[in-house]
């Protein structure tokens, strides 16, 4: 008998800005950098996770695509309006003042998804943002806002981390929804 090694893949579930939005939010970084230290994410990596899988078996990923099929993705506007500082890891990133309905059952939709077909997921209170600088310092006081990002969504995307030796870089595995131009 053979000893079979399954691949892994690490895995989540995001929101994918087109190229316009990624412009805007990497404008963001530079001044956000100079208040707070800290490394800018790479602007081809901005992104808004909806549900994080962790290790998934490769073998497992056409069940994984068909599961999120089953998930109706809204129309709607997500409109990141604030910068926000966690202490607890370091991170600066932009979210919006409130949660768009429509975005609130997108994620449960699709987490009831996936419990419904056995995949294991981080659950947690779901708080949408982009993080745009990491290991960065500051206080409780408010940061700047800058100019809004206004991000039609359509569509949701798989997800793929990888490490190309520079950070993580991500592949875009499956898209779900109504197709967007980049």
């Amino acid at each position: 008998m053979g000893i079979h090694i399954s691949n892994y893949r690490r895995l989540f579930f995001t929101l994918w800005p087109n190229m316009a939005e990624r412009t805007v939010l990497a404008a963001w970084q530079p001044p956000l950098q100079e208040l707070c230290g800290g490394k800018p994410m790479r602007s081809d990596t901005l992104h808004c996770t909806l549900v994080f899988l962790g290790e998934v078996s490769e073998q497992c990923l056409p069940a994984l695509c068909l599961a999120a099929r089953e998930v109706d993705t809204p129309s709607f506007e997500l409109n990141l309006t604030t910068v926000q500082y966690w202490g607890h890891n370091h991170i600066v990133y932009a979210a919006p003042v409130s949660v768009p309905p429509a975005l609130t059952t997108l994620v449960s939709d699709l987490e009831y998804a996936l419990r419904k077909h056995h995949f294991h997921f981080e659950a947690r209170p779901y708080q949408p943002h982009v993080t745009l600088l990491r290991h960065a310092r500051w206080t409780d006081a408010p940061l700047p806002v800058p100019p809004a990002v206004r991000w039609q969504i359509n569509d949701f995307v798989l997800l793929q981390s990888l490490n190309d030796g520079q950070g993580s870089r991500y592949e875009v595995l499956c898209r779900f929804g109504q197709q967007r131009l980049e």
